[in-house]
């Protein structure tokens, strides 16, 4: 495993983080193709066996279960001071006033759930899960900050929003003397590549950490195309993210096949190598359902990759509409 610095932290994270969404009790929440503890397990296991000491969860995974699982796993098979564990804030797990959103009030009350479900008494990185439009940015930084100083997270991080969004929230931070973000959570794949018009370059100029999620566009890019899935049947959210590209992806899809077939390698392992080797990535968000996923992006570090190798890759891709943010 190789291990790297998070944005300009002296935190270090291994260069693939394990995205836990894919554990949590199948039945609670929208994500009913999850594993529930007895199947996830053996795989946080493998994880850390590999080397792998970066994991990332949210509150509303799985109604919170996900944190459970996550939770009770480390605390059995890690050391806390060598792990890295991140959770997020945003989402509501139910519908009622002043549940959900980023306001100090949910943010107080959703950090001190996300400890109580994970079993710890800090997070290493605690990340708001998208911009909140209906809640000062002010209102937000200042509360995260009180949570950092609390001790109760020792970094903060964001997720899929605009760069102008982003730059405001920092420049806010650094004016008022409040903690900064230090890394940046946005969707990054073969497929969606419109963050490396500015949030990407941003990041990189701030010394901010980039954290991918869906670095395989929701299971695509590790699979013939058009080939279905129990996840991919019932995602919606994945559906809404490539709803009107299906033609331009199937380009990219074929270029990464045929790279695949020529160099003996897996679609999965060339398309997160492609995203290892992309400037500023620190370590992309990788779920992992059977051994083998865990296998692929571990061995996707070491793959060497040309300039051709990448811009094979990157050739087909089209422009696309930006999705995500909300």
């Amino acid at each position: 495993m190789q291990y790297t610095r998070l944005g300009a932290t002296g935190l270090m994270v291994s260069r693939i983080c394990l995205g836990c969404m894919t554990y949590g009790v199948p039945d609670r929440g929208q994500h009913p193709w999850t594993l529930d503890e007895e199947a996830s397990r053996p795989l946080l296991r493998q994880a850390l066996d590999l080397g792998i000491n970066f994991f990332d969860t949210a509150n509303a995974y799985s109604d919170g279960t996900s944190e459970e699982i996550v939770g009770r796993a480390l605390r059995e098979f890690a050391r806390r001071d060598e792990i890295v564990v991140a959770t997020k804030v945003r989402f509501p797990l139910r519908r009622g006033p002043n549940i959900g959103g980023l306001s100090r009030k949910a943010i107080f009350t959703e950090i001190d759930a996300s400890l109580r479900r994970l079993g710890m008494d800090h997070v290493d990185l605690y990340q708001i899960h998208r911009w909140d439009p209906h809640t000062p940015i002010e209102e937000t930084m200042e509360a995260l900050h009180d949570v950092v100083k609390a001790g109760k997270a020792r970094y903060i991080g964001a997720s899929s929003m605009h760069a102008w969004q982003f730059a405001k929230a920092q420049h806010l931070a650094e004016r008022h003397g409040w903690t900064r973000f230090v890394s940046m959570q946005p969707e990054l794949s073969l497929l969606y590549r419109e963050e490396e018009r500015e949030m990407l370059p941003l990041c990189r100029d701030q010394g901010v950490g980039v954290i991918p999620w869906s670095p395989l566009g929701r299971g695509r890019l590790a699979r013939p195309w058009g080939t279905q899935t129990p996840r991919s049947d019932t995602d919606d959210f994945g559906k809404l993210l490539f709803a009107r590209t299906e033609e331009a992806d199937q380009r990219v899809a074929d270029a990464l096949s045929a790279q695949s077939e020529r160099r003996g390698l897996p679609r999965a392992q060339l398309a997160l190598a492609w995203l290892l080797n992309k400037p500023g990535v620190t370590a992309p968000i990788v779920g992992a359902s059977k051994p083998e996923h865990l296998a692929d992006a571990v061995a996707a570090i070491k793959l060497e990759m040309s300039a051709s190798d990448m811009a094979e890759l990157e050739a087909p891709y089209l422009p696309h509409a930006v999705v995500g943010f909300e």
